[in-house]
């Protein structure tokens, strides 16, 4: 089997050879189409499995070494290939549980916003009350708590961290989705949902400070940037993922002061 699947390596790249067409995304798709249909016939973790890669990557690295050194990126493509073929299974496995997670956080928000609507329908009745009384005092002393609890600073501050967490975790997701084998749609997915969640973890307030502007400002542009280049399959995606790591990390900071 080993030697079936070197030969159809080998066959492939010579073929990209003699069409023009030996780019590294093509050597990825070679290397991960060609291990692919024998992956699922090895245990997960096996040896064979580990030689059966290492076998493919070195078919590519030998027929390549005219490349000089460009050969280091036609391995690493290699390499991705292989990680992608074998974690093919693996990645419809996560998909199906994220899926369920998804759901999950869903329900989740659906019983938050059902008790969050009970305690507003709770002050809403303390405040009429407040409203149908004769002491002034007392109105004054019911509406300032309401207004104290639906304003509280604490409850405000745990969802815009949550936000925060959330979009940096989805992030994260596209960038290891990008580098293992993840498609397209997936890493859109992610990205997607963590402009949702930049959006919900920025700040409401029209005095917040210039800098937490100028960094939720590039925040947007690199998540932009993330997604046209999945959009056009650039080989630089991965790069621009990284870049988006690092700008959410520094732009979902708390640089904004906090209201007395």
């Amino acid at each position: 089997m080993t030697d079936n699947i070197k030969e159809r390596i080998k066959a492939d790249l010579q073929q990209a050879k003699q069409t023009g067409q030996l780019r590294t995304e093509r050597i990825r798709e070679i290397v991960r189409d060609a291990l692919s249909q024998v992956v699922s016939e090895f245990k997960e973790g096996s040896s064979e499995l580990r030689r059966l890669v290492k076998d493919a990557v070195s078919t590519v690295a030998e027929n390549l070494q005219d490349k000089g050194t460009e050969l280091k990126e036609e391995v690493t493509a290699s390499i991705e290939g292989a990680i992608e073929a074998v974690n093919s299974k693996r990645q419809e496995s996560l998909a199906t549980t994220q899926a369920e997670v998804k759901q999950l956080q869903a329900k989740l928000d659906e019983q938050e916003e059902q008790i969050q609507q009970e305690v507003d329908g709770i002050l809403a009745e303390i405040q009429k009350t407040g409203e149908e009384t004769t002491s002034p005092n007392t109105k004054t002393a019911i509406d300032s708590a309401i207004d104290s609890i639906k304003n509280s600073e604490e409850v405000s501050l745990l969802k815009k961290r949550y936000a925060q967490l959330q979009a940096q975790l989805a992030i994260v997701r596209a960038n290891l989705a990008a580098r293992y084998g993840g498609r397209a749609e997936e890493v859109k997915a992610y990205l997607d949902e963590a402009k949702n969640w930049v959006n919900e973890a920025r700040p409401q307030a029209e005095s917040v400070v210039t800098q937490v502007k100028q960094k939720s400002s590039q925040l947007d542009d690199k998540l932009g940037e993330a997604g046209t280049a999945i959009a056009k399959k650039e080989r630089q995606v991965k790069q621009v993922l990284r870049e988006l790591l690092l700008a959410a990390a520094d732009g979902l900071k708390d640089k904004e002061p906090l209201n007395k």
